[in-house]
């Protein structure tokens, strides 16, 4: 199911997304409040079924095991496959969601 430019769409968790220009994969951890643009390379992601030549991973781009995070829509997406990114919301680019801090012990 190939989105086009512009479409919204809503996130619910385990959702599985892949970028049309790259090989850039992603879950959805936490969902957005309500319906977004999620894009990746400037181009609107699709599902992860739909079938696009893999491009070679970036390092300096969205990275393999990393969370991404925007704090205005609440989304948050795990990526599975590394890729140039970046990855967007809504035009805002997500950023990498660090550690919790731990509790301190005495």
């Amino acid at each position: 199911m190939l989105r086009a430019k512009g479409d919204r769409v809503q996130t619910k968790p385990g959702l599985k997304l892949r970028g049309t220009t790259c090989a850039t994969e992603v879950v959805v951890v936490r969902p957005a409040t309500g319906e977004v643009d999620i894009a990746c390379c400037g181009e609107p992601m699709t599902d992860a079924e739909t079938g696009i030549a893999d491009a070679a991973p970036s390092p300096d781009g969205v990275l393999l095991g990393k969370r991404y995070a925007d704090e205005e829509s609440g989304v948050e997406v795990l990526c599975t496959k590394p890729g140039p990114g970046p990855l967007t919301i809504d035009g805002r680019e997500l950023a990498v969601k660090g550690p919790k801090p731990l509790p301190a012990s005495d």
